[in-house]
């Protein structure tokens, strides 16, 4: 309870803390519904966006190397490879497809309607994942892990809401074609959508572990640091400082939206001497974390495929 306390704090006050240290009003980045303006954010510099190229062009050089299989192993064919896709697999085949179409066009009879089409399509892309999954393998989160598949819910919509959190300081993205939504409406509509993110994120995870080669590339630590308390407190310091920075620069550390939290909590279990969050993840914590980003670049496109056409959607604001 009180490590509970303790993340809660740091990841919800330390923006905040910024924020009157900026000298602006904290209660501005805690309304709701969260109405974010378009910002006259920092102007086009050629030395920032070389930079990230280059940080985001490593990232992904590693990601590759982690996931690529250093050598593929020769398959036999399997009488289980030949299972046929289950029923209800062809059933969100069939509504993903409805729902996308409803999403990119404009029906008069379903007018009422048309801003919600975002959670029925990523719930049937979660079932068709899921399905796909089940072909391969003979089992899926739906279907043989149906309570952490359900549980998986309510925890992304928690999980989500803190993103939106640390958006208000940031405001790098705002949601247009919602502009009725009174505070309640708002509040269910967006809990619902955010409870897809990591049921999908993670099924999709599930599907791709079911190539056994992939994940198991090179460029990962063959042993652990000699002094790992020291590097997550020295971890620790830069994670905290970047969220307290979210509030005092968002215009140049907006990145760490996506990575501090995570280091933050991760550097904590450390110095707690605590299971960290890759140590739960398995034998081979490495294929999970490469499985894992191989599988939210992949609903990250589908996120921003069927983002292009809908009438609820989400707009970029970036420096």
């Amino acid at each position: 309870m009180i490590q509970f306390l303790v993340f809660s704090a740091l990841l919800l006050g330390l923006p905040l803390l910024g924020v009157a240290l900026a000298g602006r009003p904290v209660s501005h980045y805690l309304r709701l519904p969260p109405v974010t303006q378009d910002l006259a954010h920092a102007p086009f510099s050629w030395p920032v966006f070389v930079v990230d190229s280059l940080l985001a062009a490593i990232f992904f050089g590693w990601l590759i190397c982690l996931a690529w299989p250093r050598r593929r192993a020769p398959r036999t064919p399997s009488p289980r490879e030949r299972r046929l896709f289950p029923w209800w697999g062809w059933l969100a085949c069939g509504a993903l497809s409805l729902f996308w179409w409803l999403a990119w066009t404009r029906q008069p009879w379903f007018a009422p309607l048309q801003a919600h089409t975002f959670t029925p399509l990523w719930l049937s892309y979660i079932v068709l994942i899921n399905a796909l999954a089940w072909k391969r393998t003979g089992r899926s989160l739906l279907t043989h892990c149906t309570g952490y598949f359900l549980a998986l819910f309510p925890v992304s919509a928690l999980f989500w809401w803190y993103f939106e959190y640390l958006n208000r300081f940031v405001e790098n993205w705002r949601y247009i074609g919602i502009d009725d939504f009174g505070p309640l409406r708002y509040a269910m509509h967006a809990t619902l959508a955010f409870s897809t993110v990591l049921p999908a994120v993670i099924s999709t995870r599930e599907w791709l572990a079911s190539w056994p080669e992939l994940g198991q590339g090179g460029c990962r630590p063959r042993s652990m640091p000699r002094h790992p308390k020291a590097i997550a407190a020295a971890m620790l310091g830069l994670s905290a400082a970047g969220l307290l920075g979210l509030g005092l620069w968002p215009d140049v550390l907006y990145p760490l939206v996506w990575v501090a939290p995570l280091l933050l909590i991760v550097s904590l279990q450390v110095i707690a001497g605590q299971p960290t969050l890759l140590e739960r993840a398995g034998p081979d914590p490495w294929r999970v974390i490469a499985l894992s980003m191989l599988a939210a670049l992949m609903c990250g496109f589908l996120w921003e495929l069927w983002n292009y056409h809908s009438q609820a959607k989400w707009v970029y604001g970036i420096p």
